[in-house]
């Protein structure tokens, strides 16, 4: 086994940026992909959850941990990535806020307004998963599209805010590789993305070269294979 095991999901972006990390890291990983084999009883002993990404490696109390952003902050936090995630008190509030709220607020709404088309089952309790007829979970779809332009804008004017990358650092932060990852699946709406937010992305990949594009391709074919007509 090597030093880090991560299950995934290819198609997911939230596996995503744990698979971008590991390799602008430099770390020692291998993947285990899970696409059609979760949910079974070796599996979920050590991911109760059923969630992707979840890493495997020493020093973790139950051996394994899920969440995205809890393993990139962990491996941070381990190997004393600065770069990812800094020390300094400020730089790294701006970088945990950004991701609590892209996982917290923003991501529910790309959900709702991408996983329909992409062929993703939603949440219970979601208007996607009710007995609404399909007039009605694609008004709903709409509405989490529009709304997305409001936890954009404080990506924009807050989180970045003049800065090239969240937290103020020269190269791109945890936070910056969460965000550049879940705009990804906003190409499968023809989402009218803003200038600011195609620029992050684009720098974000162009400051981390194959340790971005090379697991993006996989999000990207998935995207450009549901859009494809039939």
């Amino acid at each position: 086994m090597a030093t880090n095991t991560l299950s995934i999901l290819k198609p997911s972006v939230n596996n995503l940026s744990a698979r971008i990390f590991v390799r602008a890291a430099g770390l020692e990983f291998e993947e285990v992909d899970m696409w059609g084999h979760k949910g079974t009883p070796e599996f979920l002993g050590k991911d109760p959850a059923d969630l992707t990404p979840l890493l495997e490696c020493d020093g973790l109390p139950n051996g394994s941990l899920w969440e995205s952003c809890a393993i990139m902050q962990y491996l941070c936090n381990k190997h004393g990535l600065e770069s990812f995630y800094p020390s300094d008190p400020g730089r790294r509030a701006m970088v945990d806020s950004a991701m609590f709220y892209l996982i917290g607020t923003m991501y529910p709404l790309v959900a709702r307004a991408t996983y329909p088309t992409l062929g993703f089952p939603q949440y219970p309790g979601e208007t996607a998963t009710s007995a609404a007829d399909d007039t009605t979970k694609a008004q709903a779809a709409k509405d989490a599209k529009d709304a997305l332009a409001t936890p954009m804008e404080a990506f924009h004017s807050f989180f970045l805010a003049g800065d090239k990358f969240i937290g103020g650092g020269d190269m791109p932060s945890i936070a910056d590789i969460r965000l550049a990852a879940t705009l990804e699946f906003l190409d499968s709406i023809d989402y009218d993305m803003p200038s600011w937010a195609m620029q992050h992305r684009a720098a974000v990949e162009q400051a981390l070269g194959d340790a971005y594009s090379e697991p993006a391709a996989d999000v990207r074919g998935f995207v450009a294979s549901v859009r494809a007509p039939v």
